[in-house]
């Protein structure tokens, strides 16, 4: 997976754009297979958790480290911290415009770019001072969420100082230079009604954290995303496909996981990872937006790391990316068409096959005091596949185009015909992977200065018979 092709024409980028609409196998025909070549780190979104009971006992069979991040069902989740893989104060940066480019403030004001830059000031100071100051088991989102609720502005007392004031300002006497001072001097200089605004919008933005189930699941990290490529893993990220509340959760995963694999292919092995990685992003439009993707996925290539962005339609992608959706699908050299009938995905497969050309005869006939034939031959552009004879396409039935080949029309891959079909919940129900028996059997987390009790018990051996 990891090798170059030595002949230019054969160099093209590993990602893949597929479009498909509701029961168009993309799962079946796509995801699966993929999974069952065994030949990379996969990183998996799983809408509803299917794939990694249908395919996960295959991936452990072939040693397959599995990680599992349950946006469902928290109790069956591995335990994800973003704080854990901050490693500079760019990251702080990142991981704020993350959280603001995927949740919503509060009230009008909350779209505005006034409050949203100022809302991004308080939470850059608040995680900078937790980076920097809070000892390693209270870097988390729940003392996040304390420093807010300190919080508090008073419209009639401008010399009011909260517990959080009082934080900075001793900081500030130890440090005058610190990042976090800076942020949050920045933060300070709005007037009380204006602070109390901001407060607000902050609040309501991180309202999903009040659930406790949220807290504790990102309190610790067992997720290791730096590991991914250096060593076979497969990490299920297992979102609902009928509520996006706690989908901010799996985009901070995504740009964290991006950013941390480039920096460590840079930074350890030269630029290319050992392990290729390869993420399948079924239902991408459902996942929140990555920040930058469009600059990431022209990137990533260089690294051993690729990105199969899997939709119902090509409308899904622009409405979350705007003008850069152009980019991202420009820098997939693959696209899949499995089937549907959205009428802009429908006009860009067929202009995408190109024409084909035709021969084309025309004979007329006038009769008047003299009989005369005429015969007319031209040659004619016509669509390969008009947008009507794509929308009727056979079930079984798919397009491939790989930039720099003419496109395939092909039948769909029978994925029974696998060798390693056999060993799928699909051939076998024994073979379903327990989710929640593979959460319980994992390592316990052992904290650095966590204080264990200490016994020492002597033991008479038995008299020989």
């Amino acid at each position: 997976m990891s090798s170059r092709p030595k002949q230019p024409k054969y160099a093209r980028n590993k990602n893949i754009l597929v479009i498909g609409g509701s029961g168009s196998g993309k799962t079946r025909f796509f995801v699966k297979p993929n999974l069952m070549q065994m030949h990379s780190s996969y990183v998996v979104t799983d809408p509803k958790g299917t794939v990694l009971i249908e395919c996960g006992k295959l991936l452990q069979r072939g040693g397959y480290k599995i990680k599992v991040l349950n946006t469902i069902n928290f109790k069956k989740s591995m335990k994800y911290n973003p704080f854990a893989y901050l490693r500079s104060e760019k990251d702080i940066l990142k991981l704020v415009n993350t959280i603001i480019a995927n949740t919503k403030g509060d009230g009008e004001k909350s779209g505005e770019d006034f409050w949203v830059k100022a809302e991004k000031l308080y939470y850059t100071a608040l995680i900078g001072y937790i980076w920097y100051e809070a000892p390693d088991e209270e870097k988390n989102f729940t003392t996040l969420l304390e420093m807010i609720n300190a919080s508090e502005a008073r419209e009639d007392d401008e010399d009011f100082k909260n517990p959080v004031d009082l934080m900075f300002e001793r900081l500030e006497e130890k440090d005058p230079e610190h990042f976090a001072v800076k942020q949050y001097k920045k933060y300070k200089l709005a007037a009380g009604k204006t602070a109390k605004s901001i407060l607000i919008s902050c609040g309501a933005r991180l309202a999903p954290f009040d659930i406790r189930e949220l807290r504790e699941l990102m309190e610790t990290d067992e997720m290791e995303l730096d590991t991914l490529g250096d060593r076979k893993t497969a990490l299920f990220v297992i979102i609902s496909d009928t509520d996006d509340t706690f989908n901010f959760v799996v985009s901070i995963l995504y740009t964290q996981l991006f950013n941390l694999l480039c920096d460590k292919a840079d930074d350890v092995y030269g630029g290319r990872l050992p392990v290729h990685v390869r993420c399948l992003l079924d239902e991408f439009a459902n996942i929140g937006q990555i920040p930058k993707f469009e600059k990431l996925i022209a990137t990533i290539r260089s690294r051993e790391i690729s990105a199969s962005i899997i939709l119902q339609s090509q409308s899904q992608l622009k409405a979350i990316y705007k003008d850069n959706a152009d980019t991202i699908v420009g820098n997939c050299d693959t696209t899949l068409f499995l089937g549907g009938k959205e009428k802009t995905t429908l006009k860009e497969i067929s202009e995408i096959l190109g024409k084909e050309t035709i021969d084309s005869f025309n004979t007329s006939e006038t009769r008047g005091r003299e009989l005369s034939h005429g015969l007319n031959y031209q040659k004619l552009g016509k669509e390969l596949m008009t947008q009507d004879e794509i929308a009727v396409m056979d079930g079984g039935k798919c397009i491939l185009q790989l930039r720099g080949v003419r496109p395939f029309f092909s039948d769909k891959y029978d994925i029974t015909k696998h060798p390693k079909y056999k060993y799928l919940s699909d051939a076998d129900p024994k073979n379903a992977f327990d989710m929640e028996k593979h959460i319980k059997r994992r390592p316990a987390i052992v904290k650095p200065d966590e204080v264990f009790d200490y016994y020492e018990i002597d033991v008479q051996e038995d008299a020989a018979p």
